[in-house]
């Protein structure tokens, strides 16, 4: 007679052991998960140099990956603008012009700004500290994080603004030898102090973990906001230079307003690495003389 094929598994000590062994890994993962998650939430900064690691590991093939996303890209931009050369050679002619004027009316006022920080004694060293290209970025949590390929090795230091031709695109949070981790503005635990470009309305610009940034007032009241205001950071509380370009306002709310951000993380290859801005001390006081009222 054929052994029945539903048999327990006491009937087999091998098999005993085995479903032993099997629900003692299982209680003996689910405790080691458990602890990693509390040690998450109470000490996030513990595992900074586990992920300093594998990013050091994996900055080599992420630069191939980068560097063939770019090929692609600009594949695909010229195939397109082939058939929309005429059009745009028109348009590029009429934006040439009036950027000659703007680009005259620029030159005044860095040579401008020049002579008063040399006649109030400011030292403004705004030279970078690194050029690097940003190799990966999150596309699909709700955290918003960035790798670049520099490290120690181009004395990068944790804190620093990073910045591209379009605008600002986030801070150093973590470094590694070769790699860094960036946190971005559109990061819900970003928060940057800005200004609208054209009067200074202060405000604070926080991401929203969508690709957006919410602009919130200082000064609540009527919003002052309009669609397509640009807003820049302020300087305030040190970190960022003031003036670097940041997003444009798309939707009103009560409070503030939703904005975009100008730079876009994807799309980005190469970025600025700036040193940590702070503020100039006020000038001092002169004590007053005797007889001076």
């Amino acid at each position: 007679m054929a052994p029945p094929a539903n048999r327990r598994s006491g009937f087999s000590r091998r098999a005993q052991y085995s479903t032993f062994l099997s629900y003692t890994a299982g209680v003996i993962g689910a405790l080691v998960g458990l602890a990693l998650l509390v040690v998450s939430i109470v000490q996030p900064d513990a595992f900074s140099l586990l992920r300093g690691a594998a990013a050091d590991l994996t900055e080599t093939p992420a630069q191939a990956a980068a560097g063939g996303r770019k090929v692609g890209r600009d594949f695909i931009d010229e195939a397109a603008g082939f058939f929309r050369s005429g059009s745009e050679h028109a348009r590029l002619r009429r934006e040439l012009a009036e950027a000659k004027v703007r680009l005259v009316e620029a030159q005044a006022i860095k040579v401008e700004n020049a002579r008063l920080k040399q006649l109030m004694n400011l030292d403004d060293d705004a030279r970078p500290v690194a050029f690097a290209r940003l190799v990966a970025s999150t596309g699909a949590s709700s955290r918003r994080f960035a790798t670049l390929g520099a490290g120690r090795d181009k004395s990068i230091a944790k804190g620093m603004p990073v910045r591209s031709n379009m605008g600002l695109v986030g801070r150093v949070l973590e470094v590694g030898s070769s790699s860094s981790r960036v946190l971005l503005i559109t990061d819900t635990e970003s928060v940057v102090p800005v200004r609208r470009a054209r009067d200074g309305i202060p405000a604070f610009a926080q991401g929203s973990g969508d690709g957006t940034i919410r602009i919130r007032l200082v000064n609540l009241g009527l919003n002052p906001l309009r669609p397509g205001d640009v807003m820049v950071t302020s300087g305030s509380g040190g970190l960022y230079r003031p003036g670097t370009p940041l997003a444009v306002v798309t939707k009103l709310l009560r409070d503030g307003a939703v904005a975009r951000v100008l730079n876009n993380p994807s799309d980005t290859d190469y970025v600025i690495v700036e040193r940590t801005w702070a503020p100039p001390p006020p000038p001092p006081v002169a004590d007053p003389q005797p007889g001076d009222e």
